[in-house]
């Protein structure tokens, strides 16, 4: 079973592209490279039971088990020592990221309170999308009953496309909810 997001992608969104912008190749037409989710824990210096709590909800959110990012350097004013574990990132690829994406769109985003679409602003020059979800408690797979901390996490979408026009299309053919 290939992820419904993907086909949708093959059979809806590369004829639309293609027509758009007039592509010449099939190879040419942008697509969705990666998803990056991670979650900065800077309180779990203090805290080391944290970042367990958070590992398990990334995990469940991705469907991958995440890798602990540690600090590179020692910062006195944040009492933080080089090599102290302060957040967990995931990278997904493939059918995982394409099921991510659509339990993202379709279910998770539209459950944030006052959700009136994401920023439209949010590219950064070569086509990549990047976003801050301020509460894990919006993914159904994560347990209300077992949070004891809410965190934030940045979703990083990376594409092949070369402008932010470009990217902006093609998460707009995918179904990514703007603003109008």
């Amino acid at each position: 079973m290939s992820a419904r997001l993907r086909e949708h992608y093959t059979n809806n969104v590369l004829p639309a592209l293609t027509k758009e912008f007039g592509y010449k190749n099939v190879m040419a037409v942008p697509k969705i490279e990666k998803v990056s989710i991670n979650i900065g824990l800077g309180e779990a210096t203090g805290n080391s039971k944290l970042m367990d709590g958070a590992v398990n909800e990334l995990g469940a959110i991705a469907g991958q088990k995440p890798v602990i990012t540690k600090a590179k350097k020692s910062i006195a004013a944040f009492k933080l020592r080089e090599g102290m574990a302060i957040g967990t990132m995931v990278t997904l690829r493939g059918d995982r990221m394409y099921e991510f994406l659509d339990r993202l769109m379709n279910v998770s985003l539209p459950r944030v309170r006052d959700f009136r679409g994401v920023s439209p602003k949010a590219f950064d020059g070569r086509g990549n999308y990047t976003l801050g979800v301020r509460d894990q408690l919006i993914f159904p797979e994560i347990d209300y009953s077992k949070v004891e901390k809410t965190k934030g996490m940045n979703i990083c979408i990376t594409t092949t496309a070369r402008t932010d026009a470009e990217g902006m299309a093609l998460l707009k053919q995918m179904g990514m909810p703007f603003r109008q």
